[in-house]
């Protein structure tokens, strides 16, 4: 029997030390694709994908910086989506943030090179132009059960701080039961100040990520633009959800106005993973939400995206969870006890 599945695939902050060797654990066998991306790595005199995912040590002030950490996401990420059982038919494609490069390729509307230059490209101008920073705050308590006048409190704090003189912040990712802010020092600083720490680790401020989704990103779309051009990208093969919760459709796509969301509002506009999430499960109703590794973050962004939209009558943790260990229907490819479950 076909089990239905929306690919959904990650952004930074997903490789990690424990995700050092993801490429040579899980996909040896593509190494005549990761040879591709490498030789795209050498033309801009930068290290091979292979090489970086093969070191003996990992350091966070190396991989986490956009040059280093957005092509081997894409490069795990793609692999893992190119990976799965012959039982599983992909309904639809989507992803978080950076997560959308990897979706355009995974969904088919980039080649697999084209879409490793996408994101290589994006990554490094994110990298060495690093205008503003990133931080995470939850809106939800221990229980996931939305809280909508708390998100309205502090989007309003958010919009109070931006208005001060020499302050930005903005929401950066509508991401589960986070709010995903990105700013400047002063925006980010003074938000930080005037919210209580929660959960013992939030505020929480994410290294070497800049103000994505923001328009502190103008020269990056800029510079992406004139750097990649529309005739990289095509028809999508599988529909493809994007950060407004917009569908593109196979065979229906304008491929210059995808160009256009995806190098303007893309980078500069505030970006709904949970909206996304929801359309996937409204929209399609699939039997399986499969997040592709590296890393198994994103699962808990996707089980509070359905959880808030009460989705099959999940309203809190717990009810995600009876359901979730009666028969897993959120599938994390970085996770070892559950990647047999999607790639058979």
């Amino acid at each position: 029997m076909t089990r239905k599945a929306v690919v959904i695939c990650p952004g930074r902050g997903t490789y990690n030390k424990p995700e050092l060797g993801y490429l040579h654990r899980h996909h040896a066998q593509r190494m005549d694709l990761f040879q591709s991306f490498d030789a795209i790595r050498a033309e801009a005199g930068q290290e091979a994908v292979t090489a970086l995912d093969g070191a003996a040590r990992f350091t966070v002030s190396k991989y986490s910086k956009g040059d280093v950490a957005s092509p081997l996401i894409y490069t795990a990420s793609l692999a893992d989506a190119q990976a799965l059982a012959e039982d599983i038919e992909v309904v639809a494609v989507t992803g978080n943030s950076m997560g959308w490069y990897i979706a355009l390729a995974a969904a088919g509307a980039l080649s697999a090179e084209d879409g490793f230059r996408v994101v290589n490209t994006m990554g490094t101008l994110m990298q060495d132009h690093l205008i503003g920073g990133q931080l995470v705050y939850p809106f939800v308590g221990d229980n996931w059960a939305n809280d909508a006048a708390r998100k309205a409190e502090l989007l309003a704090d958010v919009a109070r701080i931006n208005a001060i003189e020499g302050h930005d912040l903005a929401l950066s990712i509508d991401l589960g039961g986070m709010l995903v802010l990105a700013g400047n020092e002063e925006g980010l600083k003074t938000f930080e100040a005037s919210q209580p720490v929660v959960q013992d680790r939030f505020p929480m401020r994410l290294p070497n990520h800049a103000a994505f989704h923001t328009s502190l990103q103008a020269p990056v779309a800029a510079e992406g633009r004139a750097r990649l051009g529309a005739e990289l990208f095509g028809q999508p093969q599988h529909p493809l959800i994007d950060g407004r919760g917009k569908i593109w459709w196979p065979g229906a796509t304008d491929t210059q106005a995808l160009w256009d969301y995806t190098l303007g509002h893309q980078v500069t506009e505030p970006y709904d993973f949970t909206r996304a999430i929801q359309t996937a499960a409204h929209e399609f109703a699939p039997d399986l939400f499969i997040v592709t590794g590296p890393g198994a973050k994103l699962g808990g962004a996707v089980a509070q995206s359905l959880v808030l939209a009460d989705w099959r009558g999940m309203g809190d943790k717990a009810a995600f969870q009876a359901k979730q260990d009666a028969q897993p229907f959120l599938i994390a490819m970085g996770r070892e006890d559950h990647r047999a479950l999607a790639t058979g």
